[in-house]
């Protein structure tokens, strides 16, 4: 059977912090992950979609892969070996910066053990010069027979058009498995509660965010006076530490009102309506490493939430 579109499911993989999400939302064009420069960002898989030229690319974010620690952790890595399997390219995301770190060997095992096509993107190559760009290629080729190696800035955009020409390259005569307009499978309510986490995330200083997570507790549409659509959506952010739901509220509630505003501001961008948000902070001491918890959160990555 012939097609005359083409189509390719792909697993985004790398380390924490080596600008994953930041490289899907500028191949997307919109952001469909959230960002910080904290490692461990993203927690489950986030499937961000393109549709252009005849091609549908189907992108699969993942978490960056470490070594874990607590339950949480040790879904987020499992998230990661799952995506390698039964995808029809994997697109290894690498800082330019010389020598393989540990987490960097395992997935090229893991790579090279499915036999999936590899292309490598460097990222972040406006933080060093050309040369050292050219050792890390040097460097990685002897490692793995990579099917395309393309440098890129997913900050500036730099090199992302020719990253998007080497994948549309490997893709397969296919029918399109989504709309041409879909962005993304996360469901609204998912982006809402990580739009929020990404507020804490760049707000709030070290291990406190990654003791939190954010439950919707309700999401409705409706008119106000003048007729204009606008979203109430009602958040409860759950920490692991009295000292830490402290830290969250701020003095006079002021640290909780500067993530509710800037969250607010970013779901309207996103939603395009105006928002309405309420955010509440309870505590659930250890819920990292309790399975009930993780499940309920939608941080399993079981797809059910």
């Amino acid at each position: 059977m012939s097609y005359e579109t083409r189509s390719s499911f792909i697993s985004i993989v790398g380390r924490p912090n080596v600008g994953k999400s930041s490289l899907l939302n500028r191949m997307i064009g919109t952001k469909v992950a959230i960002v910080s420069n904290k490692p461990q960002t993203t927690r489950t898989k986030i499937m961000g979609v393109l549709t252009e030229e005849g091609v549908q690319l189907v992108f699969t974010d993942t978490p960056g892969y470490f070594h874990p620690k607590n339950k949480l952790g040790e879904h987020m890595v499992e998230a990661v070996s799952d995506s390698i399997s039964g995808v029809d390219v994997a697109l290894f995301v690498v800082e330019p910066y010389e020598g393989l770190k540990p987490e960097e060997e395992e997935l090229l095992a893991k790579l090279k053990k499915s036999g999936v096509p590899t292309v490598l993107a460097i990222n972040k190559t406006d933080t060093v010069e050309p040369p050292v760009i050219l050792a890390r290629i040097a460097e990685l080729s002897k490692e793995m027979d990579f099917a395309a190696i393309v440098p890129v800035c997913a900050v500036k955009g730099d090199g992302v058009d020719e990253l998007l020409a080497e994948l549309r390259a490997l893709a397969e005569p296919s029918v399109f498995f989504f709309p041409e307009d879909t962005l993304t499978d996360q469901p609204e309510r998912v982006i809402a509660a990580e739009i929020v986490r990404e507020k804490m995330l760049r707000l709030l200083d070290k291990e406190v965010p990654h003791g939190t997570a954010v439950s919707i507790e309700s999401f409705h549409e409706r008119k106000n006076r003048e007729g204009e659509e606008l979203l109430d959506i009602d958040a409860t952010i759950y920490c692991e530490r009295e000292s830490h739901k402290g830290i969250i509220i701020g003095k006079k509630g002021a640290m909780l009102k500067k993530i509710s505003t800037y969250a607010r501001e970013d779901m309207e961008r996103f939603f395009g309506c105006k928002v309405n948000l309420q955010c509440w902070v309870k505590v659930k001491e250890g819920w990292r490493d309790r399975e009930g918890l993780i499940h309920n959160f939608g941080l399993d990555n079981t797809g059910e939430l």
